[in-house]
């Protein structure tokens, strides 16, 4: 059974966004653990996680995906950036654990002429800080662009990352492939040795969750531009193929295209559609338009 869903607001809590997302045909979620730009979370009430969980056990929703604030930067070269990463996904962590057994993804970080090497020793640094071997999280690296300073744009970058991290269960990768496309990989025409180099450098054992998107810029760009599925550089068979992969089947699947939640709702009317998405009935891709 194919695992998809797609980015929800968690405003109104994870009761809300468990039957948003049912509403849509949805068996999994992404959300902000707190603004996207970074500074405290919302309180989290015990009674609404106890519903949402009632919810994801009677619909057999598949892992969620937590995003961290996209500012972060736990290789920044200044301190206090540093130590508010740090502060944040410590934070996190326990928040988690209301949500136990989740995974939680966030973008490495810029190392900002520190060199990249400099760079992974401080996510590393940072990470062995917050993870603790009772935690049920799992954190999971981005696959980046390479735009900038950005670490995590070659695969042998995340298993850097990997082999410095002590508590190595709690620790793996959410392939975006709109950045892993920017970043040069091809998965239009070589998916298949893209897979095969990522399972040669880092093990895709490790690989543990899809961000699906299509990209605005041609491969090798390094510029991280989404675009809506189908309308962009890599286009709909080669996201279809991705989705499809035998050796990506089970992972959960995250739509991060920005539309309104009617965009990402199951459709089906096909033809003169302005947006595409994709969802999955009984294995087979069906493509959704509005």
């Amino acid at each position: 059974m194919l695992q998809i869903g797609c980015h929800l607001s968690s405003v109104k809590g994870f009761e809300h966004m468990g039957e948003e997302a049912l509403s849509i045909g949805a068996n999994t979620f992404q959300f902000f653990t707190r603004n996207p730009r970074g500074g405290k979370a919302k309180d989290i009430d015990p009674e609404d996680v106890k519903r949402f969980l009632e919810l994801a056990d009677e619909h057999h929703f598949a892992k969620l995906v937590a995003h961290a604030p996209y500012t972060l930067n736990p290789c920044s070269a200044t301190e206090k950036v540093r130590d508010f990463a740090l502060f944040a996904m410590e934070d996190d962590m326990k928040r988690m654990e209301y949500v136990p057994g989740n995974y939680y993804n966030f973008h490495p970080g810029s190392h900002v002429g520190q060199g990249v090497e400099k760079g992974i020793e401080l996510i590393c640094e940072l990470l062995n800080k917050i993870i603790r071997p009772e935690q049920s999280t799992i954190i999971l690296l981005e696959t980046m662009s390479g735009k900038g300073s950005e670490v995590g744009g070659r695969f042998e970058e995340l298993r850097a990352i990997i082999d410095g991290v002590e508590q190595k269960d709690k620790i793996g990768v959410c392939m975006d492939t709109c950045h892993v496309s920017d970043a040069g990989y091809d998965i239009v025409s070589d998916l298949d040795g893209v897979l095969e180099e990522f399972d040669n450098i880092v093990g895709l054992e490790r690989l543990h969750a899809l961000h699906i998107n299509d990209s605005l810029n041609p491969p090798g760009s390094h510029k991280d531009r989404h675009a809506k599925i189908g309308e962009g550089t890599i286009g709909l068979e080669a996201i279809a193929n991705v989705i499809r992969h035998p050796k990506l089947q089970g992972l959960p699947c995250i739509l991060e295209t920005p539309n309104e939640l009617p965009g990402y709702a199951r459709k089906k009317r096909l033809g003169s559609a302005k947006y595409i998405t994709v969802f999955s009935q009984d294995s087979e891709v069906v493509f959704l338009c509005l």
